[in-house]
């Protein structure tokens, strides 16, 4: 039987070494030692780890995984099938709820970029005249007597604030799954320098302060579209990390969470406070 050290899997596989070990310590893959005590791997290994990643890419979290390469390994079709549709359908309708939500943040967006766009140039200071944030085209300098707040509770004329989470569960849950999601990015190589190429890119001359678990960045709110984008495609290979866009006139704030272990990658890709 063929056998592979880590360094070969990780050839092989295009999965890091340290992903590797970490799946270890996870339970999801369990290698022999030689009696030096290294690691060694059999071909089932390749396999695994690209069912790994299939999992992953469909936004599992870790505990389901380990769940469902127990079902995989006992080799039964049917029954990965049986147990993979309702964790897929899941998915689906958490990934639908988001669409929805970032699909009503973009037209806000153009709205108040059309309503910008049709303010009037003044040359003195901009008061509550100007209308700033006052709402999106047709609507008055504030709300109507007895109207109904905006969606989700905001004002026209306040901050408005966009959460990136892994999921769309009740709320007490969702703000803290990133805790638990394993500290591994499904990235590699050339995918991977990209990523944080397009990240240093975006956040070239934020200003950085540290918050709890992480970091704040203020940007130009012309960013926010970029931001977004880049947080949605980083969480769907990252979940450990917790996104937050918070639009404060022309300031965008960026809040980037991630667990202890998650410090480091968490630099690497935002920088650190001053």
């Amino acid at each position: 039987m063929t056998s592979m050290r880590i360094s070969q899997l990780a050839e092989r596989s295009g999965v890091p070494a340290t992903t590797l070990r970490f799946y270890e310590s996870a339970g999801l893959l369990s290698p022999d030692r030689t009696p030096a005590g290294y690691r060694v791997y059999g071909e089932d290994a390749v396999e695994r780890l690209a069912f790994i990643g299939a999992a992953k890419h469909l936004g599992l979290a870790l505990e389901e995984i380990g769940e469902l390469v127990g079902v995989w390994a006992a080799g039964a079709c049917r029954d990965v099938k049986a147990d993979l549709r309702p964790r897929i359908a899941a998915r689906l309708t958490e990934a639908e709820a988001r669409a929805a939500e970032l699909a009503a943040f973009t037209a806000s967006l153009r709205g108040a970029l059309a309503h910008l766009d049709a303010l009037p140039d003044r040359a003195g200071r901009c008061d509550p005249e100007c209308g700033f944030l006052a709402g999106g085209p047709g609507s008055g300098s504030g709300p109507a007597p007895n109207s109904a707040p905006a969606s989700g509770g905001a004002r026209r004329g306040q901050p408005v604030d966009v959460v990136l989470t892994p999921g769309r569960r009740a709320a007490e849950q969702e703000a803290e799954r990133w805790r638990d999601a394993p500290v591994a990015c499904s990235l590699s190589g050339e995918g991977l320098h990209a990523r944080t190429a397009h990240w240093r890119e975006a956040v070239d001359g934020a200003t950085r302060a540290a918050v709890p678990d992480g970091l704040r960045l203020t940007l130009p709110v012309d960013r926010t579209a970029r931001i977004a984008e880049l947080a949605a495609a980083e969480q769907r290979c990252c979940p450990f990390f917790d996104f937050r866009l918070h639009l404060d006139g022309p300031h965008l704030h960026l809040e980037v969470r991630a667990p202890a272990d998650g410090g480091t990658l968490l630099t690497d890709l935002f920088g650190s406070a001053h």
